[in-house]
C-alpha cells in the first residue's frame, strides 16, 4: 500500500507546484550564467601571454614525473572496485573490472560523477552482465573507499591547520579546525563500526549497506589515502615545490571539496580560484594558473583521451559477447537433424 501510494503523492506535488520545473531551470541557467559571468571578470586579469610563456619553460623531467604521478593515481583508483569485487563476491574477472574502473574516473572527473563515476559504471557493467544490485554494491564500495581516505587526510590537515583560509572567507581558521576534527572522527568512527561492531547491515533510505571486515576497511584506508597523496604530488611538482606539500595537499583537499559542492563538472574554475586565494601570495599568478593548466592536462585531459579509446574497444568487446552468445543460443535451440533412412545408410 505504502508503495503504491507514493507516485500519487509526488504527481500531486506537481500538480500543485506546476511552475517548479521551469523554475529549476531558470535558477540552473541563472547560477551558471553567474558563474561564467564571475569566471569571465577573473580572466581579464589574467596575462595569458605570462602564462603560456610559463607553460613553455617547463622542463620535460618535471612534465614526466608529474604524468609518472598521476599514472600511479590512476591506476590506483582503477583498483578500487576490485574492492568492491572481493566485497561482493561477483565473477567478472580482472581485466574487466579495471577498464570499467578507468573509464569511469576519467569521465568522473571531467563530466561529474552522475554522468562519469555512475552513469558509465551501470552501462559498462551491466553490458558485462552485472545485475544492477551488485553494481550498486560495487559502486557504493568505491565511494566509501575514495572518501575514507580525503575524510583522513583533510582531518588531519585542517586540524593541524596546516591551511590558513584568507581573510574574507565564510569558514575561518578555528572553524576549519573543527571541520577536520569532525572528519577525522568520521573516518576512525568508520573504522571502529568495521572492527566491533556487531551489527553488520545498516538501511538507509530503503538502500542496505553491509560492513566490510576491518582488514578491507583498511586497504580502502590505504589506498584512498595514499591516491590522494598521490594527486597533491602531481600539482606539487608543477609549482616547483616551491611550496611545502602538506600545505599543496590541504589546497587541494578544500578545492575538491569545493568542486564538489560547487556542482561544476571538473570543477572548472573551483580550483582554481581556490589555489589563488590560499597560494596567490606566495607564487605570482601566472605560474600558479600555469601549474593547473598543466596540471588540468596531465590529470584530467590525458586519461580522458585514453578512456575515450578503452570505452569504445569495452563497447565493441561487449557487442561481439552479445552475438556470440546469442549465436550459440540459436544453435542450442535448433532441432536435432532428422535421421537419415536405413536405405541410405548403406
Amino acid at each position: 500500500m505504502k508503495a503504491a501510494q507514493a507516485p500519487k503523492r509526488r504527481g500531486a506535488g506537481l500538480t500543485r507546484r506546476p511552475w517548479w520545473p521551469a523554475a529549476k531551470r531558470t535558477l540552473l541557467v541563472a547560477f551558471f550564467a553567474l558563474v561564467g559571468w564571475l569566471l569571465y571578470e577573473q580572466a581579464r586579469e589574467i596575462e595569458w601571454s605570462q602564462v603560456g610563456a610559463t607553460l613553455a619553460r617547463y622542463p620535460w623531467t618535471t612534465l614526466a614525473l608529474a604524468a609518472a604521478l598521476a599514472a600511479a593515481s590512476h591506476a590506483i583508483y582503477s583498483g578500487f572496485d576490485l574492492i568492491g569485487k572481493h566485497w561482493t563476491g561477483h565473477t567478472l574477472p580482472v581485466r574487466q573490472v579495471v577498464p570499467v574502473t578507468f573509464v569511469s574516473y576519467a569521465f568522473n572527473l571531467n563530466l561529474g560523477s552522475l554522468v562519469g563515476g555512475i552513469a558509465f559504471r551501470y552501462r559498462l557493467y551491466a553490458r558485462l552482465g552485472l545485475d544492477n544490485a551488485t553494481t550498486t554494491r560495487v559502486l557504493a564500495a568505491s565511494l566509501v573507499t575514495n572518501w575514507l581516505g580525503y575524510l583522513a587526510l583533510a582531518g588531519v590537515v585542517f586540524a593541524l591547520g596546516i591551511v590558513t583560509p584568507p581573510e574574507g572567507w565564510k569558514i575561518g581558521a578555528l572553524a576549519l579546525r573543527g571541520l577536520g576534527a569532525g572528519l577525522l572522527f568520521v573516518a576512525l568512527a568508520y573504522l571502529l563500526l568495521c572492527a566491533f561492531s556487531k551489527r553488520r547491515e545498516w538501511s538507509v533510505r530503503g538502500h542496505s549497506f553491509e560492513l566490510p571486515p576491518l582488514r578491507l576497511a583498511l586497504l580502502q584506508f590505504g589506498v584512498s589515502t595514499l591516491n590522494w597523496s598521490l594527486i597533491a604530488g602531481v600539482v606539487f611538482v608543477l609549482l616547483g615545490q616551491r611550496i611545502d606539500y602538506p600545505v599543496v595537499l590541504g589546497v587541494l583537499l578544500l578545492a575538491a571539496v569545493a568542486g564538489v559542492v560547487a556542482h561544476i563538472p571538473a570543477g572548472l574554475g573551483v580550483l582554481e580560484a581556490v589555489f589563488v586565494a590560499l597560494l596567490g601570495g606566495q607564487i605570482a599568478k601566472p605560474e600558479l594558473l600555469a601549474a593547473l593548466i598543466a596540471y588540468r592536462a596531465i590529470y584530467y585531459l590525458a586519461p580522458l583521451a585514453i578512456a575515450i579509446v578503452v570505452y569504445l574497444r569495452l563497447e565493441a568487446g561487449a557487442k561481439k559477447s552479445r552475438q556470440a552468445n546469442q549465436a550459440g543460443g540459436k544453435r542450442r535451440r535448433a532441432p536435432d537433424s532428422p535421421a537419415r533412412p536405413a536405405s541410405a545408410r548403406g
